[in-house]
């Protein structure tokens, strides 16, 4: 072989490998710090992992805020009225947080069902739904459709 073509296929190979090691690290850093969207009802049948990072929304529960008098705990209930996920945050909540409105909350789930929040994200006006909350409560609109209950928003 052409002590030139064994250059540039030396060269070829190199770009070639350090690409593909670029692909695989890139691909495994960004694979832990992927959060994906759970409605209620996916959470209350197993289908969201236990102990990772997920993001859950839905509505908020009407009378479900429960807030601790001595710290920034607040226990609240979210709902995509085929199910419902008990959600547990330390912190300050969106101004807009309330009863019956939407909500986006990040956090894991622990073993005991309850959803460990660590950030919590509210609807900005009346007008605006998440798209991942509107799409599970649209689904759980017509699955309630087919067994002839009515979801109550």
């Amino acid at each position: 072989m052409h002590p030139v073509r064994k250059q540039r296929l030396i060269i070829v190979l190199f770009i070639v490998f350090g690409t593909a090691i670029a692909v695989a690290l890139a691909s495994f850093a960004l694979r832990e710090n992927i959060n994906l969207f759970y409605p209620p009802a996916d959470i209350a049948a197993g289908k969201a992992p236990v102990g990772k990072a997920i993001r859950a929304g839905g509505m908020v529960l009407e009378g479900s805020i429960k807030r601790d008098s001595q710290s920034l705990r607040v226990d609240f209930i979210v709902t995509d009225y085929e199910a419902q996920v008990p959600v547990v945050y330390t912190g300050i909540l969106p101004d807009l947080f309330d009863e019956g409105q939407g909500v986006v909350a990040m956090g894991m789930l622990d073993n005991n069902g309850v959803f460990q929040a660590t950030e919590v994200l509210a609807k900005h006006d009346e007008n605006y739904m998440p798209p991942e909350v509107q799409s599970a409560l649209d689904s759980a609109a017509e699955s309630s459709d087919k067994t002839g209950n009515k979801p109550a928003y």
